[in-house]
């Protein structure tokens, strides 16, 4: 058991370290890797993991200190129950401070938990405000309950997780949106030299251009971009 101020002090370390490494470009599953193993140290855990739900709703795996808490989680979300998972659905934390009392609400988890060595499990839900993205989970090799500055120090790694998580979508969405507007300026180009195409054959002005060219592209259903590219490398004729 490590002292109060040992604790601290390796919160601190973590919380550091973490926001480090939160900056441009950052990858996700290595932040992730890094917060479990710091999770470890700083709550005296034998093992950590993190799961998260997938587009579709389906509780996933994406980072664990090994392969033996990496075995228990993949167990609890084949058989849809444990600690883990129910944080994940109800966005509370649960503490399974001895397994064998779990024995009956979740037999599949509890038994192999307790093959593979642990003997207490606490799992943090990931959530901002009433969004919940998955849990982070805290297997210890003795039984315990977790103390109260645990809990304070769980739940900040946990929002730590959070953060990078939402803040690794919002670049990801970012970037999406940037392309789209990028495609969108590029087409306008290509749009601008099929416009002075069509007015040059046409002998009308840039606006009656424009009409033809949008007409055409009602016409045959296509986009206004396919349009004005066939236009100007001379496979579309209007």
């Amino acid at each position: 058991m490590m002292t109060e101020n040992v604790e601290r002090t390796l919160l601190v370390e973590a919380l550091v370290t973490l926001a480090d490494t939160l900056v441009a470009g950052y990858d996700i599953i290595d932040l992730l890797q890094t917060l479990v193993e710091k999770c470890a140290d700083v709550l005296d855990a034998a093992d950590v993991g993190i799961i998260l739900a997938n587009q579709g709703g389906t509780l996933e795996t994406v980072a664990a200190t090994n392969e033996r808490s990496h075995l228990l989680d993949l167990m609890q979300l084949d058989a849809g129950q444990g600690p883990c998972v129910q944080a994940y659905l109800s966005g509370a934390v649960v503490s399974v401070p001895d397994l064998d009392d779990a024995v009956d609400r979740w037999p599949v988890f509890a038994m192999g938990a307790r093959e593979l060595g642990y003997g207490a499990v606490h799992s943090v839900p990931l959530r901002l405000r009433d969004d919940t993205l998955g849990a982070l989970n805290v297997f210890r090799d003795r039984t315990g309950v977790l103390s109260s500055d645990d809990v304070v120090a769980a739940r900040a790694l946990a929002d730590v997780a959070t953060i990078g998580i939402l803040q690794e979508r919002a670049i990801r969405h970012a970037d999406t949106a940037r392309e789209q507007l990028q495609h969108a300026l590029n087409s306008r180009v290509i749009i601008e030299q099929a416009k002075g195409i069509v007015s040059h054959t046409h002998n009308v002005n840039m606006d009656a251009a424009f009409q033809i060219i949008r007409r055409h592209t009602r016409n045959t259903n296509t986009s206004f971009a396919a349009t004005a590219t066939g236009i100007v490398n001379g496979t579309v004729t209007v």
